[in-house]
């Protein structure tokens, strides 16, 4: 009989957390999901833990004994990192640090996936450091590959770039869609501000990015970083284009800041697709998905 793999998904109710359970629940995964105290819609088993607990932590893994964890739960805010950082600190980095270790102690064959931020910096070169999110970021991965290299622990780092796609997110497409169906609905002028047109992006479909997540818990070698990417960059004057094609709504676009030029970055995936993966879904594809999103949602969100 061919037991089936049992996987354990912090952050389960966030915006990827929730394409995850959905994702590796379909492909036949055992999901326990772990969250502090949102339920989910999906059928799965949940576990409601406070991950900086240490106690509850060990007592969680000790319970659930996964084959693989995939760990997306922290803060990812850029701006409450400024108004919070030690918060932001201890969600990103003690969460890591008491998962890998109960793992090490309870079930240390379990294969880990860490997710990254494209927003963590090289630790040689601290001088980039640009807020303290990018630091909790940083030492959440110093963390996880420490551990991996001192106790020779199954663990892989996902690095992926700006994650879109339905369902509610704090990213700069969703927050451009609901403000596109707000003008729809006559909730809103129709003005749709931006920062500055010119700012380059590599979007990533969070359908694509958990495939990826699954192909590196089965296939991904241990100590490893993986980009996420595209390997396409986009400005926001794109975007805001592609918007103009999918609604009816003729809006204008005014700009915050002016004149800033930044320099376009491609990231090119090259181990993640030696391991098979590509992205499928197209970025006109994603945009319309947002839309419809939040055109269907009734709640403000």
């Amino acid at each position: 009989m061919i037991k089936t793999p049992k996987i354990l998904i912090t952050g389960a109710s966030g915006f990827t957390g929730q394409h995850a359970c959905s994702h590796f629940l379909s492909a036949g995964y055992n999901v326990t999901s772990v969250t502090r105290k949102t339920p989910l819609d999906h059928e799965i088993a949940a576990e409601f833990c406070d991950l900086t607990d240490k106690v509850s932590v060990r007592e969680l893994i000790r319970k659930i004994k996964p084959d693989y964890l995939l760990h997306l739960a922290g803060q990812n805010h850029v701006g409450e990192s400024w108004a919070d950082p030690i918060s932001s600190f201890e969600t990103n980095t003690l969460s890591t640090m008491y998962l890998i270790e109960a793992l090490r102690q309870e079930n240390p064959t379990c294969k880990i996936v860490i997710v990254g931020s494209a927003l963590q910096f090289d630790p040689h070169q601290i001088t980039t450091i640009k807020h303290p999110y990018s630091l909790s970021k940083t030492v959440q991965i110093l963390i996880a590959q420490s551990w991996q290299i001192l106790y020779e622990m199954n663990i892989i780092i996902a690095k992926p770039t700006n994650l879109i796609g339905p369902g509610k997110s704090s990213g700069v497409c969703s927050i451009f869609a609901k403000n596109i169906v707000d003008m729809e609905k006559n909730k809103s002028e129709k003005i749709l501000e931006v920062n500055n047109l010119h700012a380059q992006r590599d979007f990533v479909d969070i359908r694509d990015a958990v495939r990826a997540y699954e192909i590196l818990l089965t296939s991904g070698e241990s100590g490893k970083i993986y980009d996420i990417a595209s390997g396409n960059s986009y400005s926001l004057e794109d975007i805001i284009i592609e918007y103009k094609g999918l609604t009816t709504i003729d809006f204008q676009v005014k700009l915050r800041v002016k004149g800033l030029k930044e320099e376009k970055v491609v990231i090119k995936p090259v181990d993640i697709m030696n391991l098979g993966w590509t992205p499928y879904i197209p970025l006109k594809s994603s945009l319309e998905d947002i839309l419809n999103y939040y055109r269907s949602t009734k709640v403000n969100v």
